[in-house]
């Protein structure tokens, strides 16, 4: 018996003595890694307060893969070779003199062609996008290229997939990249059957086995629709019913834009790209980049960015449009995390005098993030930053305009997961008179759908509450 004893102790104690060794080598490696510290500290509280269970979701959600590279240099080169030999790319002389260093870092850390000659056309509900591109893939001579985080098998779903069959059977070249954790609960048999009738349909990042990988937490969101070369889309909405009858919560406000003209060359770049890191398919024929002359006077510059590679490109692109902001500064977005970055520019525009206006959803599809959004909002509102929740269903809308001269539109929520570790595309237009609709837009939600939060009143919400709420923001960067 004291044997036994012995020896359970002898396993007990090993076991310990493992598992305080990988804790600590795990905080060594986060240290070494020289992250953020506000991304360090969380997890090392998770790694001490949840033994066992940290070590999981530290290999979930925790690693960095920046460093690592998921298409080589020279396959990128090929790739994107015919974008930059068409005419009408990159002519910085149609950019606002004040934005023409935000223009050169986008060419320096993303590659990111400048178009002119585009056309954009806005939709802010689902029914009337979804009629748009239904009609846009009957059209379709070419090929279509069909890209988004989440392809749900409903009725809206069925819609677009039956016009990808019967595309897919008169000859025309069908691609589908859908990401693997955001259709986790889409039957396979809803993307066999496309398969069957001719259709390439690939997941992105799959995860076969989720407990043997670490990929379940860098995940595709773009939202990307190339047709023929020449029509393009881009914007916030999934493919699901909710963007058209709504939800729990109400209406699905988001925002989505049809592209036309050289801009959907960069879209086309974006996507093939994508398509090459999921396929193994190279995919650089110029068939695909047709000369689609001017389609409109908006100049915009495509921004890719994701957790692997160099640069933060988005991070630098937002935080770089808030810094150089002089009249007003206007945000929309379902999610509201800032970098410490972010957060120290809005609040320092916001002091200088900047009139800026946040706009969030009242009730949000995620609680916890709520939570920790609200914990950001105290010092937000103490710097003169105007807060406004939306009350008339759910605001999807992923928006940033400045002074009437530049709009940043597409997938990007302003939070840790699109900035850090999210594949994300979002198009920055430089034109005074897109601006300038974008903005009407955005008064008109002011006025028809949201309410003021009023300082006094949000100030002096329980202690309990603030408390539970400042919890949550130490997590804010894995949410």
């Amino acid at each position: 018996m004291d044997s036994d004893i012995g020896i359970h102790g002898i396993v007990g104690l090993a076991l310990v003595f493992l598992y305080a060794v990988s804790v600590v080598g795990l905080v060594l490696v986060l240290l070494l890694e020289n992250r953020n510290p506000l991304k360090t500290i969380p997890w090392v509280i998770v790694l001490i307060l949840l033994p066992g269970l940290g070590l999981v979701f530290y290999f979930f959600f925790g690693q960095d893969n920046r460093r690592q590279r998921i298409i080589s240099g020279r396959t990128y080169k090929r790739i994107v070779r015919p974008l930059w030999s068409n005419r009408g790319v990159h002519d910085p002389g149609r950019v606002p003199p004040q934005y023409v260093p935000l223009c050169n870092l986008l060419v320096r850390n993303g590659q990111s062609a400048l178009f002119d000659g585009c056309g954009l056309e806005c939709f802010t509900g689902g029914a009337e996008k979804f009629d748009a591109l239904l009609e846009d893939i009957r059209q379709a001579k070419h090929h279509v290229h069909l890209q988004y985080y989440i392809f749900a098998g409903d009725e809206t779903g069925g819609r677009v997939r039956r016009a990808l069959i019967e595309k897919a059977r008169e000859g025309v070249i069908v691609r589908v990249l859908y990401d693997d954790v955001g259709c986790w609960d889409v039957k396979a048999s809803f993307f066999n059957e496309m398969r069957r009738a001719g259709v390439e349909v690939y997941a992105f990042l799959r995860v076969v086995f989720p407990i043997f990988t670490s990929k379940v937490n860098y995940r595709n969101h773009r939202k990307v629709v190339v047709i023929d070369g020449r029509v393009g889309y881009i914007g916030g909405m999934n493919i699901a019913d909710r963007y058209v009858r709504g939800s729990s919560l109400g209406v699905w406000r988001d925002t989505h834009f049809r592209v036309t003209g050289r801009g959907v060359h960069g879209l086309q770049s974006a996507f093939l790209l994508d398509w090459y890191a999921a396929s193994r398919r190279l995919v650089k024929s110029r068939a695909y980049y047709p000369d689609t002359g001017a389609c409109g006077e908006e100049v915009m510059q495509l921004a890719v960015s994701g957790p692997t590679g160099r640069w933060r490109t988005l991070l630098q692109a937002v935080t770089f449009c808030i810094s150089n902001a002089k009249s007003y500064l206007y945000i929309q977005t379902p999610y509201f995390l800032p970098t410490e970055a972010l957060n120290q520019a809005l609040q320092a525009v916001a002091l200088g005098g900047v009139d800026v206006r946040l706009m969030l959803p009242k009730h949000s599809d995620a609680r916890a993030v709520n939570m920790a959004t609200h914990s950001f909002l105290d010092d937000m509102i103490k710097a003169g930053v105007k807060v406004y929740f939306y009350r008339s269903g759910f605001l999807h809308s992923k928006l940033l305009l400045s002074d009437d001269a530049i709009a940043c539109i597409g997938s990007a929520n302003f939070d840790f997961r699109s900035f850090e570790h999210n594949f994300e595309i979002n198009a920055f237009v430089y034109h005074a008179p897109f601006a300038r609709r974008m903005k009407e837009m955005f008064m008109h939600d002011l006025a028809t759908g949201c309410e003021q939060v009023v300082p006094s009143q949000w100030l002096s919400r329980s202690i309990f509450v603030r408390i539970a709420e400042s919890f949550m923001r130490l997590f804010s960067p894995l949410l």
